[in-house]
């Protein structure tokens, strides 16, 4: 049995997972990444994420009711990022922490995320963010550091609400419009343009000048994070506008 430990997060209950190792290189925690189940229910989800067999674990886990589970000590390297990549950096893991949140996701429905466990993702979010001053910009979805490859925690993840609250890195969305956009297929300078931007903003994208599904996979993810009331992989106007407004945010 996997030892218990005291709650890094006030109030959360204790669950252990023995999935868990020790970050790598002295890796610094500067990273909180933020995933949905998308299982049938929240304790096959936590009783998954506990079981040795699995190989996946999160540092916490958010139920419906809001109700916290920790799992694994922040100190340590949970396995929730998966082949993943960041600014460059590859070992996710090492650098974040993970939070699951309860919901069937795109394979059950996209349910909504009921206000009690937005409220305690947020307060959860609030402590791990000044416990170890992760950057606004380094809070983001499973989807944004693996796309194509993950989807979640969805489009209809609040990202507006936590950064209401002091967390995470948003600008209001620009409204779709007419004008010229960028699609599958296209190739040229402004496409260079664009993967150019979304290089620099962190995700992984090959700067090739080409609009490939690759290309395609990072502006969905883009647009289920930043631009959330159309995901269709197409660099619209509205699309390039908040990216461009992002960048222009940090510097």
């Amino acid at each position: 049995m996997t030892a218990l430990f005291e709650p890094d997060h006030a109030g959360a209950e204790l669950c252990p997972s023995p999935n868990f190792g020790e970050r790598r290189n002295g890796a610094p925690i500067d990273m909180l990444l933020l995933h949905y189940t998308g299982m049938k229910t929240g304790q096959a989800a936590q009783d998954w994420l506990c079981d040795e067999h699995s190989q996946v674990s999160s540092h916490y886990i958010v139920h419906e009711d809001g109700h916290i589970v920790q799992m694994v000590r922040e100190a340590d390297r949970a396995w929730h990022a998966g082949k993943s990549c960041w600014a460059g950096l590859t070992d996710i893991n090492s650098h974040s922490i993970g939070i699951e949140i309860v919901n069937g996701g795109h394979e059950f429905g996209m349910p909504d995320f009921p206000q009690e466990q937005m409220q305690s993702v947020i307060t959860l979010c609030q402590s791990v963010v000044a416990r170890h001053a992760i950057a606004p910009e380094r809070v983001l979805a499973h989807s944004d550091v693996a796309p194509v490859r993950k989807v979640d925690p969805g489009e209809k993840f609040d990202w507006q609400m936590l950064a209401q609250a002091g967390v995470g890195h948003w600008v209001e969305p620009s409204p779709i419009s007419g004008g010229r956009y960028f699609c599958l297929g296209e190739t040229g300078q402004p496409i260079e343009a664009l993967q150019a931007m979304l290089s620099l903003y962190g995700y992984e994208i090959d700067v090739s000048g080409k609009f490939d599904e690759a290309t395609k996979g990072v502006v969905e993810a883009f647009q289920r994070h930043f631009r959330q009331v159309k995901i269709d992989g197409v660099a619209d106007v509205s699309t390039i506008d908040t990216l461009h407004r992002l960048l222009k945010a940090l510097s």
